[in-house]
């Protein structure tokens, strides 16, 4: 009898890790479902949601006759990812923990368990990605130290790539995007090729149901949908500024903290009937600046920086190695519309990204993820964005006058 390879499989409580364990067991593997414990807390109706995924975890791992592990992150959830997520905040940026949790808690404190702890030949999850190598070939994986030299060697393996899944409506290599190779190299995608529908059908026939009828997860990583401005007050201090209009610089009301609010929401302004939106912070103030549309020309810019970027395959593709420069597409929003656009690569490994046209609400602290075809390249922190449409109209506005007050001055030449 042959050697049946090991496969731990990060148990959710929901329809997709389900089937990914169901998936697993069917194509022969020693599968072990583990449930991840990130988030110690009620939700707003004074239920704990993630007992209650944690139980239909394991019911799913007993229906599967399969072995269930938990394991608790919640001290390095809290060091690694949610303290980082307060310090953006306060910095006034809007950042994304469930990329910074799927590159800090998933892909590296439960890929290092399963492997090192439970003696896994791989690690498995129910993300609808695939990447360049087939399933059989996470098994020939080794860990690879990282290059000592500047340089790796010309003639190592070849790093692996990351692509969408076949399901591009739930496609989620954008919450992947800063996994790092080694975990790449070991993880298996069973769903890579499956549709959401088919999935559900799959788990409807192995009598799935108790999965199949919760509601989608659709809330910060791990804290789930309560209130968001009462929920970060309970770890930030309130700081009370004003709304200040970008038009004419008339304060509009009042505000609880900066971080509140993000670039494009709607401003809830005591006492005003029309709808205000936030179109820029100013931390230094403690101002929020509001315009009086949804699409005012202060929310639209077109040019950004990164920070670092962090590329898949580690090292920068070739093209813009050699010259700098690279076209490819651009989105910041999971599911949002792929929008082409300019890479400039810097001398520290940050890019400058330029769009095609000016995006609403571009905001520092989310992901620049950047695709190529099918290909998830990788992704960079929004730094810092270029001016916006309503800055550079306001620029074009007042050369105009220079140019007609400079006209009116200069004398007309004599007959």
């Amino acid at each position: 009898m042959g050697f049946i390879r090991h496969v731990v499989c990060a148990m959710s409580g929901g329809v997709d890790s389900s089937v990914t364990a169901l998936l697993l067991k069917r194509r022969g593997y020693n599968v072990t479902g583990v449930f991840m414990k990130n988030w110690d807390s009620l939700d707003e109706k004074g239920v704990c949601t993630s007992e209650r995924d944690c139980e239909d975890a394991y019911r799913v791992c007993q229906s599967l006759n399969i072995p269930f592990h938990q394991v608790s992150y919640v001290k390095e959830y809290w060091h690694e990812v949610f303290s980082n997520l307060l310090k953006e905040y306060e910095k006034g940026r809007t950042p994304n923990p469930d990329i910074l949790c799927n590159k800090h808690i998933k892909f590296n404190h439960f890929y290092q368990y399963a492997i090192n702890t439970l003696g896994a030949d791989a690690i498995a999850t129910g993300h609808y990605a695939r990447t360049s190598q087939e399933d059989e070939d996470v098994f020939q994986q080794k860990n690879i130290a990282p290059p000592v030299t500047l340089f790796r060697n010309r003639f190592e393996i070849r790093n692996l790539r990351l692509y969408k899944g076949a399901d591009l409506f739930k496609d989620q290599t954008f919450f992947l995007s800063q996994i790092s190779q080694d975990a790449l190299r070991r993880t298996m995608f069973p769903l890579a090729g499956l549709t959401k529908d088919f999935v559900k059908k799959i788990a409807a026939e192995a009598g799935f149901e108790h999965v199949l009828m919760k509601k989608e997860s659709m809330g910060i990583c791990f804290i789930g949908e309560r209130k968001f401005e009462d929920f970060i007050l309970e770890y930030l201090e309130p700081k009370p500024g004003n709304f200040v209009s970008i038009e004419d610089g008339k304060i509009m009301g009042k505000h609880k903290g900066w971080f509140t609010l993000t670039l494009g929401q709607r401003a809830r302004i005591g006492g005003q009937r029309d709808p205000w939106f936030v179109v820029d912070k100013d931390v230094t103030t403690g101002d929020v600046l509001v315009g009086p549309t949804t699409n005012h020309p202060a929310l639209f810019r077109d040019t950004l920086q990164t920070d670092r970027f962090h590329w898949i395959t580690v090292d920068p593709p070739p093209e813009l190695a050699k010259t700098q420069m690279m076209e490819c597409h651009f989105r910041f929003i999971h599911q949002m519309p792929l929008t082409p656009c300019t890479v400039t690569l810097n001398m520290d490994g940050s890019v400058w990204i330029t769009l095609s046209q000016p995006l609403r609400a571009l905001t520092p602290g989310q992901f620049a993820v950047l695709y190529k075809g099918d290909e998830c390249l990788g992704s960079g922190k929004i730094l810092r964005l270029g001016p916006s449409e309503h800055t550079l109209q306001q620029g074009r506005e007042r050369m105009m006058a220079a140019a007609l007050d400079k006209e009116q001055r200069t004398p007309e030449p004599a007959s």
